[in-house]
Protein backbone atom coordinates (compact mmCIF):
# COMPACT_ATOMS: atom_id res chain seq x y z
CA UNK A 1 0.00 0.00 0.00
CA UNK A 2 1.42 3.42 -0.99
CA UNK A 3 1.23 6.19 1.62
CA UNK A 4 0.83 9.69 0.21
CA UNK A 5 2.93 11.96 2.41
CA UNK A 6 1.46 15.05 0.81
CA UNK A 7 -1.95 14.04 2.07
CA UNK A 8 -1.25 12.77 5.56
CA UNK A 9 2.38 12.06 6.21
CA UNK A 10 3.81 15.55 6.49
CA UNK A 11 4.87 16.22 10.10
CA UNK A 12 4.21 19.92 9.63
CA UNK A 13 0.52 19.18 9.24
CA UNK A 14 0.42 16.61 12.04
CA UNK A 15 0.76 17.63 15.69
CA UNK A 16 1.67 14.08 16.78
CA UNK A 17 4.42 13.61 14.25
CA UNK A 18 2.98 10.18 13.42
CA UNK A 19 0.32 11.18 10.92
CA UNK A 20 1.57 9.13 8.02
CA UNK A 21 2.10 6.05 10.14
CA UNK A 22 -1.22 6.31 11.96
CA UNK A 23 -3.25 7.07 8.88
CA UNK A 24 -1.58 4.26 7.01
CA UNK A 25 -2.22 1.88 9.91
CA UNK A 26 -5.89 2.92 10.06
CA UNK A 27 -6.26 2.32 6.34
CA UNK A 28 -4.77 -1.14 6.59
CA UNK A 29 -6.90 -1.95 9.64
CA UNK A 30 -10.07 -0.91 7.88
CA UNK A 31 -9.27 -3.23 5.02
CA UNK A 32 -9.11 -6.17 7.49
CA UNK A 33 -12.72 -5.78 8.61
CA UNK A 34 -15.89 -7.13 7.04
CA UNK A 35 -19.18 -5.36 7.75
CA UNK A 36 -21.45 -7.52 9.87
CA UNK A 37 -24.26 -6.79 7.44
CA UNK A 38 -22.29 -8.45 4.63
CA UNK A 39 -21.80 -11.63 6.65
CA UNK A 40 -25.54 -12.00 7.09
CA UNK A 41 -25.03 -13.64 10.49
CA UNK A 42 -26.91 -11.19 12.70
CA UNK A 43 -30.70 -11.31 12.71
CA UNK A 44 -32.47 -8.29 14.16
CA UNK A 45 -35.40 -9.69 16.14
CA UNK A 46 -38.38 -7.95 17.70
CA UNK A 47 -38.52 -7.77 21.50
CA UNK A 48 -41.31 -10.33 21.81
CA UNK A 49 -39.44 -12.81 19.63
CA UNK A 50 -36.26 -12.34 21.67
CA UNK A 51 -38.27 -12.99 24.83
CA UNK A 52 -39.68 -16.20 23.36
CA UNK A 53 -36.31 -17.45 22.19
CA UNK A 54 -34.59 -16.63 25.48
CA UNK A 55 -37.33 -18.38 27.45
CA UNK A 56 -37.19 -21.39 25.12
CA UNK A 57 -33.43 -21.67 25.56
CA UNK A 58 -33.74 -21.46 29.33
CA UNK A 59 -36.45 -24.11 29.26
CA UNK A 60 -34.13 -26.40 27.30
CA UNK A 61 -30.90 -25.78 29.20
CA UNK A 62 -32.49 -26.19 32.62
CA UNK A 63 -33.23 -29.80 31.65
CA UNK A 64 -29.50 -30.55 31.43
CA UNK A 65 -28.25 -32.76 34.26
CA UNK A 66 -24.91 -34.35 35.05
CA UNK A 67 -25.30 -38.10 34.53
CA UNK A 68 -23.01 -40.87 35.78
CA UNK A 69 -24.84 -43.87 34.34
CA UNK A 70 -24.59 -44.17 30.57
CA UNK A 71 -25.65 -46.77 28.06
CA UNK A 72 -23.13 -48.16 25.61
CA UNK A 73 -25.49 -47.27 22.75
CA UNK A 74 -23.49 -45.84 19.84
CA UNK A 75 -23.80 -42.17 18.97
CA UNK A 76 -22.83 -41.06 15.43
CA UNK A 77 -19.42 -39.44 15.36
CA UNK A 78 -20.84 -36.68 13.18
CA UNK A 79 -23.09 -35.56 16.05
CA UNK A 80 -20.12 -35.07 18.37
CA UNK A 81 -18.03 -33.43 15.67
CA UNK A 82 -20.71 -30.82 15.01
CA UNK A 83 -20.90 -30.08 18.73
CA UNK A 84 -17.12 -29.66 18.89
CA UNK A 85 -17.26 -27.44 15.81
CA UNK A 86 -19.77 -25.28 17.69
CA UNK A 87 -17.37 -25.09 20.65
CA UNK A 88 -14.68 -23.94 18.25
CA UNK A 89 -16.75 -20.83 17.49
CA UNK A 90 -16.38 -19.54 21.04
CA UNK A 91 -14.69 -16.17 21.59
CA UNK A 92 -11.08 -16.29 22.71
CA UNK A 93 -8.18 -14.04 23.67
CA UNK A 94 -6.80 -12.41 20.50
CA UNK A 95 -8.87 -15.01 18.60
CA UNK A 96 -6.06 -17.53 19.14
CA UNK A 97 -8.56 -20.31 19.90
CA UNK A 98 -6.24 -21.95 22.45
CA UNK A 99 -7.95 -25.32 22.59
CA UNK A 100 -7.66 -28.80 21.21
CA UNK A 101 -10.29 -31.52 21.50
CA UNK A 102 -9.48 -35.23 21.48
CA UNK A 103 -12.51 -37.38 20.69
CA UNK A 104 -12.09 -40.88 22.10
CA UNK A 105 -14.30 -43.77 21.08
CA UNK A 106 -11.72 -46.54 20.92
CA UNK A 107 -12.33 -49.10 23.68
CA UNK A 108 -8.64 -49.72 24.35
CA UNK A 109 -7.86 -46.03 24.76
CA UNK A 110 -10.90 -45.52 26.98
CA UNK A 111 -9.75 -48.42 29.17
CA UNK A 112 -6.30 -46.85 29.58
CA UNK A 113 -7.85 -43.50 30.48
CA UNK A 114 -10.11 -45.12 33.06
CA UNK A 115 -7.21 -46.98 34.69
CA UNK A 116 -5.10 -43.81 34.92
CA UNK A 117 -8.03 -41.69 36.14
CA UNK A 118 -8.99 -44.17 38.83
CA UNK A 119 -5.42 -44.28 40.09
CA UNK A 120 -5.53 -40.51 40.61
CA UNK A 121 -9.01 -40.70 42.10
CA UNK A 122 -7.99 -43.31 44.67
CA UNK A 123 -5.22 -41.01 45.86
CA UNK A 124 -7.74 -38.18 45.96
CA UNK A 125 -10.33 -40.01 48.05
CA UNK A 126 -7.74 -41.59 50.32
CA UNK A 127 -6.30 -38.33 51.55
CA UNK A 128 -5.25 -35.87 48.89
CA UNK A 129 -8.63 -34.14 48.85
CA UNK A 130 -8.93 -33.26 52.52
CA UNK A 131 -11.98 -33.57 54.75
CA UNK A 132 -13.73 -30.37 53.65
CA UNK A 133 -13.61 -31.28 49.98
CA UNK A 134 -14.80 -34.83 50.61
CA UNK A 135 -17.63 -33.49 52.76
CA UNK A 136 -18.72 -31.24 49.88
CA UNK A 137 -18.76 -34.22 47.52
CA UNK A 138 -20.57 -36.57 49.86
CA UNK A 139 -24.14 -35.57 48.79
CA UNK A 140 -23.24 -36.47 45.19
CA UNK A 141 -22.29 -40.05 46.08
CA UNK A 142 -19.07 -40.03 44.05
CA UNK A 143 -16.13 -42.35 44.60
CA UNK A 144 -12.96 -43.54 42.87
CA UNK A 145 -14.84 -45.91 40.57
CA UNK A 146 -15.24 -44.34 37.11
CA UNK A 147 -16.73 -47.13 35.02
CA UNK A 148 -18.54 -44.54 32.89
CA UNK A 149 -15.20 -43.76 31.27
CA UNK A 150 -15.43 -47.11 29.49
CA UNK A 151 -19.19 -47.52 29.12
CA UNK A 152 -20.13 -44.18 27.51
CA UNK A 153 -19.59 -44.17 23.74
CA UNK A 154 -17.52 -41.00 23.68
CA UNK A 155 -14.99 -39.15 25.79
CA UNK A 156 -13.89 -35.63 24.86
CA UNK A 157 -10.59 -34.54 26.33
CA UNK A 158 -10.20 -30.77 26.17
CA UNK A 159 -6.69 -29.34 26.18
CA UNK A 160 -5.64 -25.73 26.79
CA UNK A 161 -2.77 -24.58 24.59
CA UNK A 162 -0.09 -22.30 25.99
CA UNK A 163 1.07 -21.33 22.52
CA UNK A 164 -0.64 -21.28 19.15
CA UNK A 165 -2.45 -18.68 17.10
CA UNK A 166 -5.41 -18.11 14.84
CA UNK A 167 -4.16 -20.73 12.39
CA UNK A 168 -2.85 -24.24 12.97
CA UNK A 169 0.93 -24.47 13.26
CA UNK A 170 1.47 -20.97 14.64
CA UNK A 171 3.70 -20.48 17.68
CA UNK A 172 2.45 -17.31 19.33
CA UNK A 173 1.81 -16.69 23.00
CA UNK A 174 -1.83 -17.33 23.87
CA UNK A 175 -3.81 -15.02 26.15
CA UNK A 176 -6.72 -15.52 28.57
CA UNK A 177 -6.29 -19.25 28.05
CA UNK A 178 -8.44 -20.58 30.90
CA UNK A 179 -11.19 -18.05 30.25
CA UNK A 180 -11.24 -18.88 26.54
CA UNK A 181 -11.23 -22.65 26.97
CA UNK A 182 -13.84 -22.40 29.73
CA UNK A 183 -16.20 -20.53 27.40
CA UNK A 184 -15.61 -23.10 24.64
CA UNK A 185 -16.46 -25.91 27.07
CA UNK A 186 -19.69 -24.13 27.95
CA UNK A 187 -20.57 -23.98 24.26
CA UNK A 188 -19.75 -27.68 23.94
CA UNK A 189 -21.87 -28.79 26.90
CA UNK A 190 -24.82 -26.76 25.63
CA UNK A 191 -24.42 -28.17 22.13
CA UNK A 192 -24.27 -31.77 23.37
CA UNK A 193 -27.39 -31.23 25.45
CA UNK A 194 -29.14 -29.57 22.50
CA UNK A 195 -28.29 -32.61 20.37
CA UNK A 196 -30.01 -34.86 22.90
CA UNK A 197 -27.04 -36.25 24.81
CA UNK A 198 -26.26 -36.48 28.51
CA UNK A 199 -22.91 -35.27 29.82
CA UNK A 200 -20.54 -35.55 32.76
CA UNK A 201 -17.59 -33.25 33.41
CA UNK A 202 -14.67 -35.11 34.94
CA UNK A 203 -11.56 -33.42 36.31
CA UNK A 204 -9.16 -35.81 38.03
CA UNK A 205 -6.05 -34.04 39.29
CA UNK A 206 -3.46 -34.25 37.94
CA UNK A 207 -4.58 -35.08 34.41
CA UNK A 208 -1.19 -35.32 32.73
CA UNK A 209 -1.97 -38.96 31.89
CA UNK A 210 -4.21 -37.59 29.15
CA UNK A 211 -1.20 -36.08 27.38
CA UNK A 212 0.52 -39.46 27.45
CA UNK A 213 -2.46 -41.54 26.38
CA UNK A 214 -3.60 -39.14 23.67
CA UNK A 215 -0.21 -38.04 22.36
CA UNK A 216 -0.60 -34.35 23.13
CA UNK A 217 2.48 -32.15 23.65
CA UNK A 218 3.65 -30.81 27.00
CA UNK A 219 2.68 -27.29 25.85
CA UNK A 220 -0.97 -28.34 26.19
CA UNK A 221 -2.58 -28.70 29.59
CA UNK A 222 -5.55 -31.04 30.09
CA UNK A 223 -8.47 -28.80 31.01
CA UNK A 224 -11.53 -31.04 31.14
CA UNK A 225 -12.68 -34.56 30.33
CA UNK A 226 -16.27 -34.69 29.09
CA UNK A 227 -18.16 -37.97 29.09
CA UNK A 228 -21.15 -38.08 26.75
CA UNK A 229 -23.78 -40.49 25.53
CA UNK A 230 -27.32 -41.55 26.37
CA UNK A 231 -28.34 -42.11 30.01
CA UNK A 232 -29.63 -45.47 31.18
CA UNK A 233 -33.38 -45.55 31.87
CA UNK A 234 -32.68 -45.98 35.58
CA UNK A 235 -30.24 -43.05 35.84
CA UNK A 236 -30.64 -41.04 39.02
CA UNK A 237 -29.82 -37.43 39.80
CA UNK A 238 -28.69 -36.56 43.35
CA UNK A 239 -31.12 -34.26 45.13
CA UNK A 240 -28.14 -32.05 45.93
CA UNK A 241 -27.58 -31.45 42.21
CA UNK A 242 -31.13 -30.21 41.76
CA UNK A 243 -30.51 -27.26 44.07
CA UNK A 244 -30.02 -24.26 41.80
CA UNK A 245 -29.75 -20.69 43.00
CA UNK A 246 -32.70 -18.57 41.83
CA UNK A 247 -32.08 -15.64 39.52
CA UNK A 248 -32.42 -13.12 42.36
CA UNK A 249 -29.42 -14.71 44.09
CA UNK A 250 -27.09 -14.66 41.07
CA UNK A 251 -28.05 -11.37 39.43
CA UNK A 252 -27.54 -7.74 40.38
CA UNK A 253 -28.95 -5.10 38.03
CA UNK A 254 -27.60 -1.55 38.05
Amino acid sequence: MRHDKSAAGNDKNDETGFGGVLNGWCSMSQEKFTPLSELGDYIDRADDEMDRRAAAFFDEIKRRHTVRDFTADPVPQSVIENCIAAAGRAPSGANHQPWHFCLVGDATVKSKIRAAAEEEERAFYEGRAGDEWLEALDPLGTDANKEFLEIAPWLIAVFAQRRGGEEAGMDKKNYYINESVGIACGFLLAALHHAGLATLTHTPKPMSFLNENLGRPATEKPFLLIVTGKPVASAEIPHHSLIKKPLKDILTVF
